[in-house]
């Protein structure tokens, strides 16, 4: 089994409330802006990337741009000439981009990579970037009829969790209700400054209309514009980075372990018809998270200090709260009822706000986790940080609980 750690040296996101195309600006400024910002917290030297990775989900639909990584390298004249890849996997496009960069350095190939996540999504009307996000599912065989193809297929998860165990909206209101607290004091949350009464949480069809099926608009993150970057680096660059500061190499966050699986496509084909007591519905998520927990060598999820978990709905936090095996199958409402997972709480969930309060810029959200987990283990998270954070774990998923991605990352 390899030894290679991969350190993270830091990084930065722009501000998700932005609208970039209201400033007449497009993907290759969102790109520009979050690397310059990044190497400027980081203090490092363009000159020193080896190597870059971008996530993307669906450039070439909002933005008519493909070939991102030709973007990344025609932004300092320093990354001319370095090896440059776009990595897609639906919302878990940003966590590919990590797990390539991951491998380029254990392979010892360079010591030094620059990890993009990009998406810009607010130059259309809602309609188009329904139909446009909608390719993540399989076209012309699923969510056919949708206006929303994703809250379609997430209210069908929903509809699959209350026939299964019950499953109550106040519940789901409350994870919304968490998101957007934390999101308040996070400084690049999109939802930072909204106030919403608690009319938006409730039944309501004027304050909270349904979107489509059983889903309401307080289930649904929103549409976002952003981009993070982080830095990755070998142990020996880690070690230069940490001698030049002043540093010990143990301040520096590194991936203690991570999990990767891919379901079949079609969510009727992972929504089992029957299933045995006890059981997790969605196994390949449960082992997902599990591979990470192992590599990271913990025995359980409750030895996390935070978890930043993919709520693109309350349904889907819903369903990972169970699965990262914080309740048994079922039960994730009693963490919830119990104030565990709220900031404060034993195991704060989504400190960041999550996709639903922070924002969700498609390829760049496993990023963004990433570069949150980095801060909260680092004491740099702010006025969100998790107290005496040491290991916060990460669960990324791409299209309907399709592509799985989790990280822990600690010191």
């Amino acid at each position: 089994m390899h030894t290679h750690k991969t350190y993270i040296l830091g990084g930065a996101q722009t501000d998700f409330k932005t609208n970039w195309h209201r400033q007449n600006k497009n993907i290759y400024h969102l790109l520009q802006t979050g690397f310059e910002q990044a190497i400027i917290t980081t203090d490092l030297a363009p000159e020193d990337i080896q190597c870059a990775h971008v996530g993307n989900f669906v450039g070439e639909l909002f933005a008519h741009q493909g070939h991102l990584g030709g973007l990344l390298a025609s932004m300092h004249p320093a990354l001319e000439g370095i090896p440059a890849a776009r990595h897609e996997a639906a919302c878990a496009s940003g966590s590919m981009a990590i797990l390539a960069a991951m491998r380029d350095i254990e392979a010892g190939w360079y010591d030094l990579v620059c990890v993009a996540g990009v998406e810009l999504m607010r130059n259309v009307e809602g309609a188009t970037a329904a139909h446009y996000l909608g390719s993540a599912a399989w076209v012309g065989q699923e969510a056919q009829q949708a206006q929303f193809p994703w809250v379609s297929l997430f209210s069908d998860v929903m509809e699959y969790y209350q026939e299964h165990f019950g499953v109550q909206e106040e519940h789901l209101a409350a994870i919304a209700q968490n998101n957007y607290a934390h999101a308040r004091k996070n400084p690049n949350a999109q939802t930072r400054q909204w106030e919403l009464p608690p009319q938006a949480f409730g039944t309501d069809g004027t304050f909270n209309p349904i979107i489509e099926g059983c889903m309401r608009k307080s289930d649904c993150s929103r549409i976002t514009d952003g981009s993070a970057v982080v830095f990755l680096a070998s142990e020996k660059y880690a070690i230069q980075y940490a001698q030049q500061r002043g540093m010990a190499l143990s301040e520096i966050p590194y991936i203690k372990g991570w999990g990767h699986r891919t379901a079949p496509m079609l969510l009727k084909d992972k929504l089992k018809p029957t299933l045995t007591q006890g059981a997790y519905p969605f196994p390949h998520l449960q082992k997902t998270i599990q591979d990470a927990l192992q590599r990271a060598h913990l025995d359980s999820a409750h030895h996390l200090d935070a978890i930043e978990t993919h709520d693109c709905f309350t349904i889907s936090e819903y369903v990972a709260l169970e699965h990262f095996g914080l309740t048994a199958p079922g039960e994730a409402w009693k963490v919830i009822e119990d104030g565990s997972i709220a900031l404060g709480g034993s195991l704060p969930v989504n400190p960041s706000g999550g996709l639903i309060g922070a924002g969700h810029p498609v390829g760049a959200t496993g990023v963004r986790m990433l570069l949150d987990a980095y801060k909260q283990v680092s004491n740099q998270a702010g006025d969100y940080q998790v107290d005496n954070a040491k290991n916060v774990g990460i669960l990324n998923i791409g299209g309907s609980l399709t592509t799985m991605a989790s990280f822990v990352v600690g010191k």
